[in-house]
């Protein structure tokens, strides 16, 4: 039988609290939550003593950070409903690691793994956050996008079958004066079926290179002969095309975020590691270790 590594406070907080309870706390605390609370506040740190748990300070950081990590239906209660839970857990938590005697080596270096990762992760969010500027915005935009053409878009819709004949009948049916939006409604095996075949706009590399292809050598208004892609056989109809501009700053603002950040990230771990150095033993280590779970054991 295992057991997780840590308590789970939302186990404490569940089993003590049912849905309903939660809520009537909660919104009992929030209507009696005294004005004083705030004055209180005022001389407490992140050092202040919560509780001792044979000698060892659970402190009000310990409790903030905790409460970082509540799932979400637990993150909205207010601090006064989830006082004593997370409390409870760290007294939980302390009173059993300090009867867990001399940590294993798994455990040592699953520490140690930890450890790394979060400092490395304070250092990679830091560099992401302060990477982002109207100026480095402007200036990924202008990379980007200054000497962007205008991207020619389609907008078309298809009727998908499993066979040439059942592509070509369709296609005849349409000729014939049958709404091409309503024979894919009944016929098409495509999801865009039951929108009348209606595909929207897109741009070029977003569909399929058959299907593609065919789009590009029509016109406004053309049904295409059958096409045979890797879903099936389809019928085309082009509605329209576009040359579509540029988008302004404002509409990629998300991208560019990411692309800066991305780009400064890069460069911290680049920079980290060519800074800390990297030392390689002679010879080769066998891959295969990686399965060896027994080199693990004291």
């Amino acid at each position: 039988m295992t057991f997780p590594k840590t308590i789970a406070l939302a186990a404490i907080l569940a089993a003590g609290l049912g849905a309903g309870a939660v809520a009537q706390e909660a919104a009992a605390t929030e209507e009696t939550a005294p004005e004083a609370g705030a004055e209180a506040m005022a001389d407490v740190t992140a050092e202040t003593v919560v509780a001792t748990v044979g000698g060892v300070d659970i402190t009000v950081g310990h409790m903030i950070v905790a409460r970082k990590t509540l799932p979400e239906q637990y993150a909205q209660l207010p601090p006064e409903v989830l006082w004593e839970g997370i409390l409870e857990q760290l007294v939980q938590q302390n009173a059993l690691a300090q009867q867990a005697g001399e940590p294993s080596k798994e455990t040592e270096l699953t520490l140690e793994n930890q450890r790394s990762g979060y400092l490395a992760g304070d250092v990679l969010e830091a560099a992401a956050m302060d990477s982002v500027s109207d100026e480095a915005l402007e200036a990924k935009y202008e990379e980007l996008y200054a000497d962007a053409e205008p991207q020619r878009e389609w907008n078309a819709s298809h009727i998908l079958v499993e066979t040439e004949e059942e592509a070509q009948a369709v296609k005849e049916e349409v000729e014939a004066g049958a709404e091409f939006a309503e024979v894919a409604k009944v016929k098409s095996t495509g999801p865009s079926g039951p929108n009348g075949g209606a595909l929207g706009w897109f741009s070029k590399g977003m569909m399929v290179p058959e299907f593609e292809t065919a789009v590009m050598a029509m016109k406004a208004g053309d049904l295409s002969e059958p096409v045979q892609t890797q879903f099936g056989w389809h019928v085309i109809m082009l509605n329209e095309t576009r040359l579509k501009d540029k988008p302004d700053m404002a509409a990629v603002k998300d991208q560019l975020t990411e692309e800066v950040q991305r780009a400064a990230v890069d460069e911290a771990i680049a920079k980290a590691v060519e800074a800390a150095g990297v030392e390689t033993p002679e010879g080769e280590i066998p891959a295969a270790v990686l399965n060896d779970f027994s080199l693990l054991e004291d």
